[in-house]
């Protein structure tokens, strides 16, 4: 994972039920999730804030509490860019066909698909959500067992709502 910083990256191992996830952070956000437990060349294990919102986040995520992620995320500009602005708008619980998110993107359904599997962010940019066909969920940057996993978790948990509790007096 390129680091523009002067400063290392800082990695966090975490175990979420996806399996481990490694996220990486600099001072000013995340910059990439990494599925497994992973020690990036150059990196510290230590943790910041924006990887224990990350964590936080993603527990919400995977205990249906979570639709949108809120971090502060720091990926290309560009069409990659736009790839990615276009995916995290793909509501929860539905998916978009690479030509969708193509044509919203302005760029060609190969290029869209070739930034969807590069995603350096994925699951708070939910790149799960763009499937080839209706009928077929089509290549994942993760196990493709995964994305199906993703997609059937936010078909179950769509139509949840979680309150959290009043603790006012």
């Amino acid at each position: 994972m390129e680091n523009k910083d002067s400063k290392p990256l800082n990695y966090w191992i975490y175990d979420t039920p996806a399996g481990d996830v490694t996220v990486l952070a600099n001072e000013k956000a995340v910059v990439g999730l990494l599925f497994g437990a992973v020690d990036p060349e150059g990196g510290v294990n230590d943790e910041n804030i924006h990887q224990y919102d990350a964590i936080i986040e993603l527990n919400q995520y995977f205990y249906g509490q979570r639709k949108v992620f809120d971090l502060s995320i720091a990926y290309p500009p560009g069409e990659a860019g736009r790839v990615y602005d276009t995916v995290r708008n793909i509501p929860y619980g539905e998916t978009r066909t690479y030509e969708e998110v193509a044509k919203a993107s302005k760029c060609r359904p190969e290029k869209a698909r070739e930034h969807l599997l590069r995603n350096p962010i994925p699951l708070i940019i939910p790149c799960h959500r763009a499937v080839v066909g209706k009928d077929d969920i089509g290549p994942y940057c993760g196990d493709p067992l995964l994305k199906k996993k993703l997609l059937n978790m936010e078909k179950t948990n769509a139509s949840r709502e979680f309150h959290a509790p009043d603790y006012r007096d």
